[in-house]
């Protein structure tokens, strides 16, 4: 007598005719670096970017809560972005590729600045140079900034002078802040480019003019660009459009010639920036 096997109801397939199941997808990491808090929680306070926005952030958000109680929260919310706001932006006032610029020096800091637009249309700037002692062992100087573009090559030096005291020109010969004779001052400009514009030729091979200019910051200049002892004396937020209206003269190869140069002659006068 034949048997039958009465494991399932006719029609109704078991588990094993549908074999193993697919294999679901693993969820894949994430990639790129990931975000990792230190162990010790101290060791967070010594991140430079919580030393630096810390403070100011901290200072926002009880600023805030104070302003929060006494007025509104709107005004409050409102004082909470502000102050670190207001913060960021003082910093990126200070902010300098010369690191001894930083602290001090606020007429180099913002004809950086104006500066750094140039690069765009092909001009090579150099911060802070030093100009070695010459044959007769004149004192050493400094070239602000070192301007290598299609207009030439500029020496200019950022001063800030009191804007209580007028600046006038007598005859292009002599340049007078108030009562004070600036002629000391420009000769030493001109000295600087004479240097570099030697050290700059003997380097290249070829004759290396460099203009001497000061861009003067604090009082009124009531001229746009004047020369004066062979140096152009200009307002300090003049200094862009001081290199920008000139006609070109060098290509660009002559401009990375000269600017290969000015690094290997013209050393930084802070060397522990570079």
């Amino acid at each position: 007598m034949a048997t039958t096997d009465r494991g399932t109801p006719q029609g109704h397939p078991t588990d094993a005719s549908f074999g193993d199941p697919p294999p679901q997808p693993q969820p894949k990491p994430p990639s790129g670096p990931r975000l990792r808090l230190p162990d010790n929680p101290r060791d967070l306070l010594k991140d430079p970017r919580v030393k630096r926005w810390g403070p100011p952030i901290g200072a926002g958000l009880l600023a805030g809560v104070l302003a929060a109680w006494l007025v509104g929260w709107r005004l409050g919310l409102l004082v909470a972005v502000l102050v670190p706001v207001a913060y960021a932006y003082r910093r990126s006032r200070n902010t300098s590729s010369v690191a001894a610029w930083q602290k001090s020096s606020a007429a180099e800091r913002r004809t950086e600045r104006q500066l750094r637009s140039l690069t765009k249309s092909g001009y090579r700037i150099l911060h802070a140079r030093a100009v070695p002692r010459d044959d007769e062992g004149v004192s050493d100087g400094k070239i602000d900034h070192l301007v290598v573009g299609p207009s030439g090559v500029y020496a200019i030096d950022s001063e800030k002078w009191d804007r209580r005291l007028p600046v006038r020109t007598l005859s292009h010969l002599k340049l007078f802040h108030g009562p004070f004779n600036k002629k000391d001052r420009l000769d030493e400009a001109r000295w600087e480019a004479q240097q570099a514009s030697k050290m700059l030729s003997a380097k290249v091979g070829f004759e290396v003019p460099v203009q001497a200019s000061v861009a003067i910051y604090g009082p009124s200049i009531p001229w746009k660009v004047m020369r004066v002892r062979d140096v152009d004396v200009y307002a300090g937020n003049r200094a862009r459009a001081y290199l920008r209206r000139r006609p070109k003269i060098l290509t660009e190869t002559d401009v990375e010639r000269i600017y290969e140069a000015a690094l290997a002659v013209l050393p930084p006068k802070y060397p522990t920036d570079e």
